[in-house]
């Protein structure tokens, strides 16, 4: 299969994107790597590789960019070139670190909707305290959605589930203020309803945000504005923990001796509630995989996003979308 890949989007590109890259096609012999971006950037050792490819492009889409001016101005930037190759079949789906705004924008204006689907959700999978995670959806592609969205958002994400995340029954939840049928808006409230009454769903009814790590579903769904408040809390949580952590055992000569004994388990623990390790979010509703890693992504992060691209072209996920979609219609 054909990933074309945005060499030049992220904090750390393009040498954290190029180490990601390389270790890839270490991982994944079944895997051509397409590299949009400055020729220039890339080693040797890349460029000649049998597996990769170089299509040198002459402009960067930026963080401060508008998206989707971005998008229609910077026709020979790297993340359009990307997507563009997605749209044209040269690749079988497109990956970057990038601007997050514009990269919605480029799977919309380049890639296209899939037929049915009235907005695109993005979707990262979370990690949970049993190690299983579970698939978030909308966390940003859309800030307003209304409950025809969010019911759609449930029917990617179950089929996401089931096809690319092997679980046989998913459960979905719908994020809210609480449990109670009745709890919240008025958004939430008709999309329960919608979900409620869908027999093709395990709809498990509401959830709250404080459950969500410890695996109370498989799928929860919520409109982009809620989503993408919820993601940063839970990064930012992390992060501010293993830092604390991290501040404690430094703090005596006691406390590194026993950071020490702990050292495999923290490593351990680490892994499980780092998101990194879950790739990137793919954006639902295209008629071909986009995968958003993080801004802030390395090496490691890059590495699981392609594994992530991979496993979606290998699951035909968006087949898999579009099929439960037309169900509906």
């Amino acid at each position: 299969m054909k990933l074309a890949i945005d060499i030049m989007g992220g904090d750390h590109a393009p040498h954290a994107i190029l180490d990601g890259v390389h270790k890839g096609l270490e991982a994944f012999p079944d895997v051509e790597m397409h590299l949009f971006g400055d020729p220039a950037v890339i080693p040797a050792t890349l460029s000649s590789h049998d597996r990769v490819v170089v299509h040198a492009t002459t402009e960067v889409i930026t963080s401060d960019d508008e998206p989707t001016r971005a998008v229609r101005r910077k026709k020979d930037s790297s993340m359009v070139r990307a997507a563009s190759a997605v749209r044209e079949g040269e690749a079988d789906a497109c990956l970057s670190a990038g601007n997050t705004g514009a990269l919605v924008a480029s799977g919309l204006l380049i890639v296209g909707r899939q037929k049915g689907v009235e907005r695109p959700a993005l979707a990262p999978t979370l990690p949970t305290l049993d190690g299983n995670g579970f698939v978030f959806l909308d966390v940003g592609a859309n800030v307003e959605a209304k409950p025809q969205h969010l019911y759609q958002y449930a029917l990617m994400g179950h089929a996401y589930a089931k096809s690319v995340r092997n679980v046989e029954r998913p459960r979905v939840g719908l994020l809210n203020v609480g449990t109670e049928d009745q709890k919240g808006t008025a958004l939430t409230k008709e999309t329960f309803e919608l979900l409620q009454n869908e027999s093709s769903l395990h709809f498990i009814g509401n959830v709250e945000a404080r459950d969500l790590l410890h695996g109370v579903a498989d799928v929860v769904v919520t409109d982009g504005f809620t989503g993408n408040m919820v993601l940063k809390s839970i990064e930012g949580t992390a992060s501010a923990l293993f830092s604390m952590l991290k501040e404690t055992f430094s703090s005596s000569l006691k406390a590194k001796l026993a950071a020490g004994v702990l050292m495999k388990d923290l490593r351990t623990l680490k892994g499980k509630m780092d998101y990194k390790e879950y790739g990137g979010a793919s954006l639902f509703g295209l008629k071909a995989p986009v995968v958003k890693a993080h801004g802030s992504s390395d090496a490691q992060a890059v590495f699981h996003a392609i594994r992530q691209a991979r496993l979606l072209v290998g699951a035909n996920v968006s087949q898999a979308i579009q099929v439960a979609e037309q169900k509906e219609e």
